[in-house]
């Protein structure tokens, strides 16, 4: 099981004396993690990734203020964890934003089930961007979820991933950041992104 170091790109083993699943790792790791880091499980690996920085929650707050603009009736959530089907298990992953229906997630579980989630929103960061473009995309599209808005800072651009099949999307449009970016049904705007 790799155990990447956050800042760092190449994982590190963790030692055999634990003797703990991955799974009973994760949750020892997401148990002791500091107010604001995330602890996700993504296709088997354990990420652990420090608090934003300015930027990217900036990025995040707009786009959530765009979506409330639009649309009363969803809610937008940040810090809501997701578990995904994964390859070979289950994976938990907590979004930089969710949009869903107002209630979806009224409750108090830790790590909810995908199904109301409408659109999800990565911003990408230095110790994420990888995790973002390819394995996160990955398991977005195995939890069918419709829409993946990938906001890619270090390409400066926007990428909507729609129509999930398998483990890919079948459209993606790349946008450059500072234009519009349609989004499609059921939100159905067009993303101002000049403030990115």
């Amino acid at each position: 099981m790799a155990l990447p170091v956050p800042g760092h790109d190449s994982p590190h083993e963790v030692p055999d004396r634990w003797g703990a699943s991955t799974e009973e790792t994760f949750e020892l790791l997401s148990a002791a993690a500091p107010k604001g880091w995330r602890v996700e499980l993504i296709e088997g690996e354990i990420f652990v990734t420090p608090p934003a920085n300015g930027e990217h929650e900036e990025i995040v707050s707009e786009v959530s203020g765009q979506v409330r603009d639009h649309d009363k009736g969803y809610g937008r959530y940040t810090g809501v964890g997701l578990t995904l089907p994964g390859a070979p298990d289950a994976g938990h992953v907590i979004p930089d934003l969710v949009i869903a229906p107002k209630g979806s997630f009224h409750d108090r579980q830790e790590w909810h089930d995908p199904a109301p989630v409408l659109l999800v929103v990565e911003v990408t960061s230095d110790s994420t961007a990888s995790r973002d473009r390819v394995q996160k995309l990955r398991g977005y599209a195995r939890a069918g979820i419709p829409v993946y808005l990938l906001i890619d800072r270090e390409a400066c651009e926007a990428v909507v991933c729609c129509d999930p099949l398998g483990d890919d999307y079948q459209r993606k449009t790349i946008h450059k950041l500072g234009t519009p970016v349609e989004l499609p049904e059921p939100l159905g705007f067009d993303l101002d992104t000049a403030e990115f």
